[in-house]
């Protein structure tokens, strides 16, 4: 069995590959239970340490990600907040396979899989990314974005100023091509994009839905509580609603269960999953005036696909 380090999953993963790969897998047949996440104080209200398993398999490979998550980690012992591992398995004997730094593989399928939304959605014509959040995530998603459309500006939304203007320092240097702002006004900057991409720690809706404009896809990926959201009733109740796991998201997703709770939504409203998307062209978007949104808790044959695709690299 191969022990498989971040540093290997960096080096031969990326997501020219890694996007179509993973439309290829979701439009294929696999199994997915509905992931457990265990809170470890369920009897402290402010106490969000978790750990999860998150099972699934496909016609090759067997595979279960376990992580904790600890979000006070970075304040009291100067930690990140997630640790992971994903366990892989040969499908047709049960053979275990490899062991594969989960956390590396996480960033890589959550910015893939938000990018492989964007390019099922979106409007092809889309030229202005916002982002929220300036976490570790960030430089995924923006060249994953970037792989799958022909960005021209990207502005960036971050409750810290200063790790707002380095990462645009950053950017501008890797991408020259792209113009990079620091959101000054979010409302008014909403207005304007094409694409918006939620991933924070956010409590409550980062921005107005009635902001929006027609035509832009939108994409919630940062939340995974059942009383918070990232966008607003009003968002929801605009968009043509889609999910990357209905059985996770409705277990989950504040940005869905909020509205619910308010007699606002249905869940029967959501058009689809992710494999739904991938395998029939026909419920994506309708028009270019038409708001869509897609919201994503993560997905346990995401992380088995990308993993598998490192450990089969390194066999060659």
């Amino acid at each position: 069995m191969k022990i498989i380090s971040a540093e290997q999953v960096h080096q031969n993963l990326n997501f020219e590959e890694l996007i179509p790969l993973l439309k290829q897998n979701f439009s294929r047949p696999f199994s997915m239970p509905q992931r457990q996440v265990y809170s470890l104080a369920p009897e402290q209200s402010e106490n969000h340490d978790a750990f999860a398993l998150l099972p699934s398999w496909n016609e090759e490979v067997i595979g279960n990600k376990a992580f904790t998550y600890f979000p006070d980690n970075a304040k009291k012992h100067d930690l990140p907040g997630l640790f992971s591992k994903i366990m892989l398995f040969k499908r047709q004997t049960g053979e275990p396979l490899a062991l594969v730094d989960g956390t590396s593989v996480t960033y890589w399928r959550t910015a893939a899989i938000s990018a492989l939304a964007s390019q099922l959605l979106s409007r092809k014509n889309s030229q202005h990314l916002m982002l929220f959040g300036t976490g570790n995530l960030a430089s995924y998603l923006v060249k994953a974005h970037l792989t799958v459309r022909d960005i021209k500006q990207v502005t960036l939304w971050g409750r810290n100023a200063k790790k707002v203007s380095k990462l645009i320092a950053d950017f501008s240097i890797l991408y020259p091509a792209v113009t990079f702002k620091t959101s000054v006004d979010v409302n008014v900057e909403v207005a304007t994009a094409d694409i918006i991409c939620c991933a924070t720690g956010a409590k409550t809706p980062l921005f107005d839905g009635n902001s929006v404009s027609a035509g832009c896809h939108i994409d919630c990926l940062g939340n995974h509580m059942t009383d918070a959201r990232e966008c607003d009733t009003t968002t929801i109740l605009r968009a043509r609603v889609y999910v990357d796991s209905l059985t996770n998201t409705l277990n989950e997703a504040g940005e869905l269960l909020i509205p619910m709770a308010e007699d606002a939504f249905n869940k029967d409203e959501i058009v689809g999953e992710l494999a739904d998307m991938c395998k029939t062209p026909s419920m994506l978007r309708q028009s270019s005036d038409e708001i869509t949104l897609f919201k994503s808790v993560g997905t346990a044959i995401s992380d088995l696909v990308a993993a598998h695709s490192v450990v089969e690299k390194l066999a060659d």
